[in-house]
């Protein structure tokens, strides 16, 4: 199958959804050939689960049934798919094609695992939408691209994003994963803010693509995570593993994981269009993959031999799996029987163009011969023939230039050429400072040429059909070699580079725990801290008793970047990366939730504040007990008491989760929340006031902070008249007057349950703790003299 080699998406996706707005999803990567089942009951009413998925996989083709017949509860997905994905192409296949009987016996057939490993065999029915959006999908697929799966040759997986964390794309997007804020308009250099760019790093496409993966989807199992931590912790211990892995993994081809879609996949059926050049490309493809396997093939003992003392277990298991795996032994065998043994891959269209007609061995095809002498008369005649239009029109710097898709041309610089271009060169094109061109001599050979090169391809594709049988039956050890280099290149490359070109101790490895707090000690911004040196770390708590944080502070003191700063610490985290902080422990969070930013949605006709509340109606109904949630600002886009109560409303209902929350607000009264519910911790961004100017430390502190009239230090330097500016004075200091004396009642009267909460709150810390045991009972012996003391004096 044709691939074009690049690091765009590679996923067809088919999804059906039922009267009960239950959808069904089949994504197949056609690059991997692989299968990813998803079937779940959408919770959200503008589809935001399923808006999550697609904007996942950002598939190439999205394969729906018609609408015309569908009542309007089972049309939201056709809408969504018009609406967001405009611009991706739209295929409707008739219902009849989304038959999960017919998918079930596809994924019993073509998975390269048995069913009851992906938990189908007894579900069938449960899942028949995915297994019907797999059966539309598989078929489209094969009828398009005009090939047959290879049965037992699919790595499917099934519900895969909900093994992981999600994270909604409005998530995605308020936390610059993949891609800042307006990169449309500040340019491409801007894209090097968001964690991706920031992360790729990596040497293969495989790599970048589970990296971006990765990032949009954390881990959620410790176990995996702590695999990965602990791989780190070797390559940062251990330069010599570092470095050879690095110089090793330079040794395997870029597209290496692109070769398996071409072991998985066969021509539906050979016939005399063979000769056909549709074809001879499509051997082409077939032959450079072939030629792709044997060059990683050749690097594979150098990978075993940078392996073979690796102690961690992530390490060490695929030095066992892959390494040790006497199959990639059989296979390069059997490849150099067929494969001339001088044959590499290459990047330089001619040379690797050179190599896929001479990779099958002399002598084993008589057809195939006379096509290679053919081809290398006609490429001679070609050189001889740019060398005669050298001497021939004084042009010593002509250079002759080939392309896949073009062929052979002449490149001539322009401050070469004196007046006009001799008539005999014609498709004159001015390229910056060159001229392109050709003429009928050299089209006339580029024909012949062309025509001799598809030749060797078609003649070598017939050359090598009982090798690729051979390799089609052990597929599931190329599979297991190409996940292998893509994570080792996504560890290595990604992350322990990134850590290796900070300086020492910068980056540590985290703590997890099953419900334990989260803490970070002096997190830094991991994309803004390699922009400004002098960047101002800060600290985070939250536990099952203080599980709300409300941060307040005047305009451009940090609140925004703080939020931003916690979630993308805990997304590297759980990708299994060492994190920008002095230290860290965190509980594993399975969502991941944001409220961000003010912005009219003009498409589905929202104001700000009607956006606002889409956001935090879709966190309120999906939020789970080990959710993360970060809100900014909620409320402000309304009237001052409609938004401080939709705010107070908002805190009551999470404060009665066991999910964590960070909010950010300018409402100074939301700080009464302390006073009432012992889980609630305010902080505040330290500002110094000077000569009425606002001097931001960007520090955090625990407490509140009122930072007087800051709003009208603001306005009267925008230049509002000073009368207006005094009256606003005297109103704000009667309100707050009267608010300092309701937090003075609301503490008298909460003071005991707050004793209680904090008495709670440290022994949750000390129950976490990896003290020994004399630290913790001094510990147990100051926090019972505290409460003592505490009970004497109330």
């Amino acid at each position: 199958m044709e691939d074009d080699g690049g690091e765009s998406s590679s996923f067809v996706i088919g999804i059906i959804e039922n009267r009960a707005k239950e959808v069904g999803l089949a994504a197949f990567d056609l690059r991997s050939a692989s299968l990813h089942l998803s079937q779940y009951i959408e919770t959200s009413s503008c589809y935001q689960n399923t808006r999550t998925l697609l904007h996942f996989y950002d598939p190439i083709v999205i394969i729906i049934p018609p609408d015309k017949l569908a009542s309007n509860s089972t049309a939201a997905v056709t809408e969504l798919v018009n609406r967001f994905y405009g611009s991706v192409k739209k295929v409707v296949l008739a219902r009849g094609f989304f038959d999960d009987t017919k998918g079930a016996i596809l994924i019993k057939n073509l998975a390269a695992k048995e069913p009851s490993a992906l938990g189908l065999d007894t579900y069938y029915k449960q899942y028949y939408l995915c297994l019907a959006a797999a059966a539309a999908t598989i078929k489209w697929m094969e009828t398009e691209k005009g090939v047959v799966v290879t049965n037992h040759s699919l790595s499917v997986t099934f519900n895969g994003s909900f093994d992981h964390m999600n994270i909604d794309v409005t998530s995605v997007q308020n936390l610059e994963i993949i891609e800042p804020f307006h990169s449309a308009l500040l340019g491409t250099c801007n894209k090097k803010r968001s964690l991706f760019h920031m992360l790729k790093t990596t040497k293969t496409i495989g790599g970048t693509r589970l990296l971006r993966a990765n990032l949009l989807q954390p881990l959620k199992d410790i176990e995996t995570i702590n695999a990965r931590l602990d791989c780190l912790d070797e390559l940062m211990s251990n330069e010599q593993l570092f470095f050879g892995l690095c110089q090793v993994l330079r040794k395997f081809p870029k597209e290496t994981d692109r070769v398996l879609c071409h072991f998985c996949f066969k021509p539906k059926k050979v016939t005399n269009e063979a000769l056909a050049i549709d074809h001879a490309k499509k051997s082409q493809v077939l032959v450079s993959s072939v030629i792709l396997l044997k060059t990683a093939l050749d690097a594979f003992p150098l990978l075993s031999k940078v392996l073979k003392d690796a102690k961690s277990f992530l390490l060490s298991n695929i030095y066992k799996s892959v390494c040790e795996n006497e199959k990639y032994d059989l296979i390069k065998k059997r490849i150099v029987t067929v494969i001339d043994e001088d044959v590499l891959h290459a990047r330089v269209p001619f040379v690797a163009c050179t190599q896929q007609c001479f990779a099958v061995k002399a002598g084993i095809d008589g057809l195939l011969d006379i096509s290679r002498r053919s081809f290398c008369d006609t490429s001679e005649a070609i050189h001889n023939l740019a060398n005669k239009y050298r001497e021939d029109f004084k042009l010593p710097n002509l250079k002759l230039i080939f392309k896949n898709r073009q062929g052979f041309h002449f490149v001539i610089p322009q401050k070469n050429i004196q007046g006009n271009l001799p008539n005999k060169f014609i498709q004159v094109v001015k390229h910056g400072h060159n001229i392109h061109c050709s003429t009928l001599e050299l089209a006339s050979l580029n024909a012949r040429n062309k025509s001799a090169s598809a030749d060797c391809f078609t003649r070598t594709e017939v050359c090598l059909e009982e090798l690729m049988d051979a390799i089609r039956e052990n597929v599931s050890v190329l599979t297991l070699l190409a996940e292998a280099l893509c994570l080792l290149d996504m560890i290595v490359n990604s992350f322990a580079q990134m850590i290796s070109t900070k300086p020492v101790d910068r980056y540590v490895r985290p703590e997890f725990t099953e419900n334990g707090p989260m803490a970070i000690d002096s997190g830094r911004h991991p994309i803004l801290e390699s922009i400004h040196e002098d960047f101002i770390a800060n600290n985070l708590f939250l536990s099952e008793a203080a599980n709300m944080v409300i941060v307040t502070g005047p305009n451009m003191s940090g609140k925004s970047t703080y939020l931003q700063q916690v979630c993308l610490i805990v997304i590297l985290a759980q990708v299994g990366c060492y994190v920008p902080a002095r230290f860290s422990t965190l509980r594993v969070v399975d969502r991941l939730f944001t409220r961000m930013g003010a912005v009219d949605n003009l498409e589905s006709n929202s104001s700000t504040f009607m956006t606002e509340m889409k956001e935090t109606a879709f966190i309120m109904q999906n939020v789970s007990e080990r959710s993360l949630i970060v809100m900014d600002e909620l409320g402000r886009a309304t009237s001052s008491s409609d938004g401080f109560a939709m705010a107070w409303s908002c805190c009551e209902h999470l404060l009665s989760l066991k999910a964590y929350t960070i909010f950010a607000t300018h409402m100074e009264n939301l700080s009464q929340l302390a006073t009432m519910y012992p889980n609630v911790k305010i902080l505040h961004f330290h500002v110094d006031l000077k000569n009425n100017h606002i001097d931001f430390k960007f520090q955090l502190k625990e407490g509140p902070r009122h930072v007087p009239h800051y709003g009208l230090l603001l306005a009267e330097a925008a230049g509002l008249p000073s009368s207006v500016i005094e009256t606003a004075r005297m109103v704000t200091s009667r309100i707050a007057e009267k608010e300092v004396k309701r937090m003075g009642v609301n503490c008298l009267q909460y003071h005991s349950v707050q004793k209680y909460y904090h008495v709670s709150q440290r022994l949750l810390c000390l129950k976490y703790s990896n003290q020994d045991e004399d630290t913790i009972r001094q510990a147990l012996q100051n926090l019972k003299e505290w409460y003592t003391k505490e009970n004497i004096q109330s």
